[in-house]
Protein backbone atom coordinates (compact mmCIF):
# COMPACT_ATOMS: atom_id res chain seq x y z
CA UNK A 1 0.00 0.00 0.00
CA UNK A 2 2.82 2.36 0.89
CA UNK A 3 4.61 1.81 -2.45
CA UNK A 4 1.42 2.48 -4.40
CA UNK A 5 0.81 5.68 -2.41
CA UNK A 6 4.38 6.81 -3.15
CA UNK A 7 3.83 6.18 -6.88
CA UNK A 8 0.58 8.13 -6.77
CA UNK A 9 2.35 11.05 -5.04
CA UNK A 10 5.15 10.94 -7.63
CA UNK A 11 2.64 11.15 -10.49
CA UNK A 12 0.81 14.04 -8.80
CA UNK A 13 4.03 16.00 -8.20
CA UNK A 14 5.52 15.39 -11.67
CA UNK A 15 3.02 15.50 -14.55
CA UNK A 16 5.66 14.05 -16.92
CA UNK A 17 6.51 11.13 -14.64
CA UNK A 18 4.75 8.43 -16.69
CA UNK A 19 6.50 9.59 -19.87
CA UNK A 20 9.82 8.84 -18.13
CA UNK A 21 8.98 5.24 -17.21
CA UNK A 22 10.20 2.26 -19.22
CA UNK A 23 8.25 -0.86 -18.29
CA UNK A 24 9.57 -4.38 -18.81
CA UNK A 25 7.73 -7.68 -18.74
CA UNK A 26 7.75 -11.20 -20.19
CA UNK A 27 5.10 -13.38 -21.77
CA UNK A 28 4.94 -16.89 -23.19
CA UNK A 29 4.04 -16.97 -26.89
CA UNK A 30 2.62 -20.25 -28.20
CA UNK A 31 2.75 -21.61 -31.73
CA UNK A 32 -1.00 -22.03 -31.34
CA UNK A 33 -3.09 -20.45 -28.61
CA UNK A 34 -6.79 -21.36 -28.40
CA UNK A 35 -9.18 -18.54 -29.06
CA UNK A 36 -10.67 -16.78 -26.10
CA UNK A 37 -14.27 -17.32 -25.10
CA UNK A 38 -15.11 -13.86 -26.42
CA UNK A 39 -13.42 -14.56 -29.78
CA UNK A 40 -15.35 -17.81 -30.21
CA UNK A 41 -18.79 -16.28 -29.59
CA UNK A 42 -21.36 -16.84 -32.34
CA UNK A 43 -24.70 -15.22 -33.04
CA UNK A 44 -27.58 -17.63 -33.05
CA UNK A 45 -31.34 -17.55 -32.68
CA UNK A 46 -32.99 -18.93 -29.56
CA UNK A 47 -34.21 -21.95 -31.52
CA UNK A 48 -30.97 -22.80 -33.35
CA UNK A 49 -28.92 -25.76 -32.06
CA UNK A 50 -25.90 -25.21 -29.87
CA UNK A 51 -22.72 -25.06 -32.01
CA UNK A 52 -20.31 -27.98 -31.73
CA UNK A 53 -16.74 -27.07 -30.85
CA UNK A 54 -13.65 -29.20 -30.75
CA UNK A 55 -11.64 -29.01 -27.57
CA UNK A 56 -8.65 -26.76 -28.10
CA UNK A 57 -5.34 -26.89 -26.28
CA UNK A 58 -2.26 -24.73 -26.50
CA UNK A 59 0.62 -25.80 -28.67
CA UNK A 60 3.70 -27.34 -27.08
CA UNK A 61 5.75 -24.98 -29.24
CA UNK A 62 6.37 -21.87 -27.16
CA UNK A 63 8.91 -19.15 -26.62
CA UNK A 64 9.23 -16.34 -24.13
CA UNK A 65 9.11 -12.73 -25.30
CA UNK A 66 10.73 -9.99 -23.22
CA UNK A 67 9.42 -6.48 -23.95
CA UNK A 68 10.37 -3.04 -22.69
CA UNK A 69 8.16 -0.11 -23.65
CA UNK A 70 7.24 3.44 -22.72
CA UNK A 71 4.45 5.85 -23.67
CA UNK A 72 5.95 6.23 -27.16
CA UNK A 73 6.09 2.51 -27.95
CA UNK A 74 8.35 -0.52 -27.74
CA UNK A 75 11.94 0.30 -26.78
CA UNK A 76 13.35 -3.23 -26.81
CA UNK A 77 11.90 -6.67 -27.52
CA UNK A 78 13.49 -10.03 -27.86
CA UNK A 79 12.55 -13.67 -27.92
CA UNK A 80 14.36 -15.92 -25.49
CA UNK A 81 16.18 -18.67 -27.41
CA UNK A 82 14.80 -22.20 -27.01
CA UNK A 83 16.16 -24.04 -23.99
CA UNK A 84 17.46 -20.75 -22.51
CA UNK A 85 16.45 -19.96 -18.94
CA UNK A 86 15.92 -16.32 -18.02
CA UNK A 87 18.46 -16.25 -15.22
CA UNK A 88 20.48 -13.31 -13.94
CA UNK A 89 23.27 -13.76 -16.51
CA UNK A 90 20.85 -13.81 -19.43
CA UNK A 91 18.85 -10.89 -18.00
CA UNK A 92 22.03 -8.80 -17.65
CA UNK A 93 22.59 -9.25 -21.40
CA UNK A 94 18.99 -8.18 -22.06
CA UNK A 95 19.55 -5.05 -19.95
CA UNK A 96 22.73 -4.24 -21.89
CA UNK A 97 20.74 -4.35 -25.14
CA UNK A 98 17.98 -2.28 -23.54
CA UNK A 99 20.58 0.31 -22.52
CA UNK A 100 21.80 0.59 -26.10
CA UNK A 101 18.24 0.89 -27.43
CA UNK A 102 17.37 3.63 -24.93
CA UNK A 103 20.48 5.52 -26.05
CA UNK A 104 19.59 5.08 -29.71
CA UNK A 105 15.77 5.35 -29.70
CA UNK A 106 15.18 7.79 -26.83
CA UNK A 107 18.12 10.22 -27.00
CA UNK A 108 16.31 12.94 -25.02
CA UNK A 109 15.71 10.60 -22.09
CA UNK A 110 19.22 9.19 -22.42
CA UNK A 111 20.81 12.64 -22.28
CA UNK A 112 18.73 13.78 -19.32
CA UNK A 113 19.22 10.51 -17.45
CA UNK A 114 15.85 11.23 -15.90
CA UNK A 115 13.97 8.02 -16.57
CA UNK A 116 12.83 5.07 -14.54
CA UNK A 117 12.74 1.32 -15.03
CA UNK A 118 9.72 -0.64 -13.84
CA UNK A 119 9.87 -4.42 -13.73
CA UNK A 120 8.33 -7.10 -11.55
CA UNK A 121 10.06 -9.02 -8.77
CA UNK A 122 11.10 -12.21 -10.54
CA UNK A 123 14.37 -13.68 -9.24
CA UNK A 124 16.32 -12.69 -12.37
CA UNK A 125 15.20 -9.06 -11.95
CA UNK A 126 16.08 -8.86 -8.27
CA UNK A 127 19.37 -10.80 -8.33
CA UNK A 128 22.31 -9.06 -6.67
CA UNK A 129 24.29 -8.87 -9.94
CA UNK A 130 21.35 -7.22 -11.72
CA UNK A 131 20.74 -4.78 -8.86
CA UNK A 132 24.45 -3.84 -8.83
CA UNK A 133 24.51 -3.37 -12.60
CA UNK A 134 21.48 -1.06 -12.50
CA UNK A 135 22.99 0.89 -9.60
CA UNK A 136 26.32 1.29 -11.47
CA UNK A 137 24.43 2.73 -14.43
CA UNK A 138 22.53 5.07 -12.16
CA UNK A 139 19.17 3.70 -13.29
CA UNK A 140 16.31 4.30 -10.92
CA UNK A 141 14.12 1.24 -10.52
CA UNK A 142 10.53 1.80 -9.48
CA UNK A 143 9.75 -0.71 -6.74
CA UNK A 144 7.07 -3.23 -7.63
CA UNK A 145 4.85 -4.19 -4.71
CA UNK A 146 4.46 -7.95 -4.34
CA UNK A 147 1.16 -9.42 -5.50
CA UNK A 148 0.18 -6.28 -7.42
CA UNK A 149 -1.16 -7.34 -10.80
CA UNK A 150 -2.67 -3.87 -11.30
CA UNK A 151 0.83 -2.57 -12.02
CA UNK A 152 1.50 -5.23 -14.68
CA UNK A 153 0.51 -2.91 -17.53
CA UNK A 154 1.56 -5.33 -20.24
CA UNK A 155 -1.04 -7.86 -19.15
CA UNK A 156 -3.89 -5.38 -19.64
CA UNK A 157 -3.23 -3.80 -23.00
CA UNK A 158 0.06 -4.67 -24.67
CA UNK A 159 0.12 -8.47 -24.62
CA UNK A 160 -3.56 -9.04 -25.58
CA UNK A 161 -3.15 -6.63 -28.53
CA UNK A 162 0.09 -8.29 -29.60
CA UNK A 163 -1.51 -11.74 -29.46
CA UNK A 164 -4.44 -10.57 -31.59
CA UNK A 165 -2.02 -9.17 -34.18
CA UNK A 166 0.00 -12.40 -34.18
CA UNK A 167 -3.20 -14.42 -34.66
CA UNK A 168 -4.24 -12.18 -37.57
CA UNK A 169 -0.85 -12.68 -39.22
CA UNK A 170 -1.11 -16.46 -38.77
CA UNK A 171 -4.55 -16.46 -40.41
CA UNK A 172 -3.26 -14.30 -43.25
CA UNK A 173 -0.24 -16.57 -43.85
CA UNK A 174 -2.45 -19.67 -43.87
CA UNK A 175 -4.64 -18.04 -46.51
CA UNK A 176 -7.52 -17.21 -44.24
CA UNK A 177 -7.47 -13.42 -44.56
Amino acid sequence: MTLCQELKNQIESDSDFLSKVIKGDEIWCYGYDPETKQASNQWKTPTSPRPKKARQVRSNVKTMLIVFFDVRGIVNREFVPPEQTVNQEFYLEVLRRLRENVRRKLPELWRSGEWFLHQDNTPAHTAVSVTRYLACLGWTVIPHPPYSPDLALCDFFLFPTMKKNIERKEIFHRGGG
